[in-house]
Formats: structure tokens, sequence, C-alpha cells
């Protein structure tokens, strides 16, 4: 099990997915170490539905922070191509979040909803002694929709291309950037740390996610989080039990990012990176698919294609530039967090 972070995937072989509740023929899509989300069948309808943690950071200023939380809960139900269209969420607030301050986090939360045809259903709100920022809460995302417009995590290919949209560790480097600027300064030019800061403008994916599938054909979609750009493409590889075959020098990388990541000895591909999607497209869909992100201004490169598996084991496999690419044990984002945490409180 890894230390920070998502449990690993002997974790979860061993302890969770042998204890799954009852057997239900509804469930189209069960829980799965890597996949995004869940499905029930419904009367003819596809249910999806994830639950993520919220994270509420009030040094981003609180309408960005929960714009951003937002975002990430949502953006797992929208890489199945099915807009999300309800929302549970459930707050456990710290004693010292006044009301005014949850109610700037509340407005800005309803709003984006709002935008996004996202209806909230249920919910708990309270505080209690003992929780903190950033964990706050956690909600469950929903997406209704007819099941043939699903784009199923184990859905590529061989034959698909994969097109990655903005880039390895871009959240990581924007957070990073502006949580601990001051403890960046040495060894940083102001140039880069401003390049860095400006990535947290992009770690929203959900529009993305939506246009693209309506572009399609997309075969699956993932989007980039804790394991960063090497662990989507092993989870997505693994579910179709194919081959990744990606070009390293086609992986787009943001201004700012590298040279972050060099001096926090972080591994821009194995750090978290929401905003990030990773996608296989069917190869009449590329253009189109291309096309619908860039008209959102949103930075996509092909990287490489979906290939026969090389073997006869069912897990699949991810090479770069034909050298194979293991999943992350852990995120080093988490460390270089606890590490710059813990200078900045000196």
């Amino acid at each position: 099990m890894s230390d920070l972070g998502k449990i690993d995937r002997q974790f979860f072989d061993r302890h969770v997915a042998p204890n799954l509740g009852a057997d239900r023929d509804d469930v189209a899509v069960g829980p799965q170490h890597g996949v995004d989300f869940g499905v029930l069948e419904i009367g003819g309808q596809a249910l999806v539905t994830a639950t993520d943690p919220i994270s509420i950071m009030p040094q981003l200023g609180l309408e960005r922070a929960a714009r951003f939380a937002l975002d990430l809960v949502l953006a797992d139900v929208a890489v199945s191509g099915i807009p999300p269209s309800h929302l549970s969420i459930c707050f456990t607030l710290p004693e010292t979040m006044t009301d005014d301050e949850f109610a700037t986090v509340w407005e800005t939360i309803h709003e984006e909803c709002a935008d996004l045809g996202v209806a909230v259903v249920t919910g708990h709100t309270a505080r209690y002694t003992g929780p903190s920022h950033p964990w706050v809460g956690a909600a469950t995302a929903m997406a209704v929709g007819n099941p043939d417009a699903l784009v199923r995590p184990d859905g590529a290919r061989p034959g698909d291309r994969l097109l990655l949209t903005t880039g390895p560790a871009v959240e990581s480097v924007g957070l990073l950037s502006t949580l601990f600027a001051d403890q960046l300064e040495d060894g940083l030019s102001a140039d880069v740390i401003d390049d860095a800061q400006a990535r947290l403008e992009e770690v929203y994916c959900v529009r993305g996610a939506l246009a693209a599938a309506a572009a399609g054909p997309v075969t699956a979609m993932h989007d980039v989080t804790e394991g960063g750009l090497a662990g989507a493409l092993n989870e997505m590889a693994d579910g179709a039990g194919a081959r990744f075959s990606v070009d390293r020098d086609a992986v787009p990388m943001r201004p700012g990012v590298r040279e972050v990541c060099e001096h926090l000895e972080i591994d821009p591909w194995a750090a978290t990176s929401s905003g990030s999607l990773l996608l296989a497209v069917a190869p009449e869909g590329v253009d189109d698919v291309v096309a619908a992100l860039e008209d959102r201004d949103t930075v996509v490169a092909e990287i490489g294609r979906v290939e026969e598996p090389s073997g006869t084991d069912s897990d699949g496999e991810v090479v770069v530039d034909g050298d194979r690419l293991p999943h992350p044990s852990v995120d080093p984002s988490w460390r270089a967090y606890a590490e710059l945490a813990a200078s900045a409180d000196e």
C-alpha cells in the first residue's frame, strides 16, 4: 500500500475487490483499480457515478478553490462521455471556517453546477472538531444518459490513437508554485514561477471531456490524477488488455513545468495532473476530436497508438520509445508538498 495518496493495486485486489457487498445484476461497471467511475443500468438508462473527497485550499482564493474542487469530482463521470447531471455532497467543515467563507464556496459550486446542468439532490453540512483544510468532505457525482453513449474505461482498441490534453504535472506544478512561491524563489526565476502559477488555469477538464466525447468516436478516456501520466497510461492499457506505444517527444510540456519538476526532483510523468485527459480515439475521429478541443483553446497532442498486446498476459503494457513504462508506486507530488509545507512552517 502506498504511504500517501490512493491505495495501490495490490491493496485493492487483496482487501477491496473481494468485499463489494451484494452481487446485483444492475451493476454494469463495478469498482476497479484505476477506473474513474461505476455504472448502473436502470430502466434502459445508464447511471454513471463516482465519489471523491472535497479539497478546499483557501490559499487559492475561495472561489477558485471551490471551482477546482468541483471539477475534480465531476471529471470522474465526465470521462464516461455522459454529461454530469446530479450531485450529492457532504461537508465536514473545520471549526475555523466562517459562515461567510462557506457561503462563498457554496455559491460558487451552485453557479458552476447551474452552468453545467448539474442539480444538487442531497447532502450534509456540519462543523466538527478535528477536520482541517484542505480535506473538508466528499461528494458523489452522477450522470444519467443513453448506455450507447457511454465511453467505457476498458474501451481502447488496437488501431486507436492516443491523445493527451494539457500535459504532465500541470496540477502539481500549479499548486506547489502558488502555495509555496517563497520557497521556490531560491533556485527559480520569477518568470518561471509566474509560468508555473499560470498552470492553475488549466486544471479544469469537465467541459473538454464532454467536447471530445461529442466529437468522437472516443473509445476510452481517463483524467490524469494521482500517479500522473504514467499511471493513467498503465491503468487504461490494463483495462483494455492492450499495448500502448508512446512517443516521449510528442507529449506536450507546459511552460514552467519542467523547471519546477527538476527543482523539486519530481518526475513530471508520475505527478498528479488534473486538467489533463488521456484519450483513445478511433483513427477516423482524431481530427474532429483535436479540432473540438482546440476550439476550446485546449492544448492537445497525439502521443501514440494502441496496439495488440505483445504477450498472453491479460494486463496491458505501456512502452515509451520502446522501453517499458511501469505504474508509479507513489505520486512524488505528495513528498514535495510535505517538504515545502514543513519548510514554510520553519
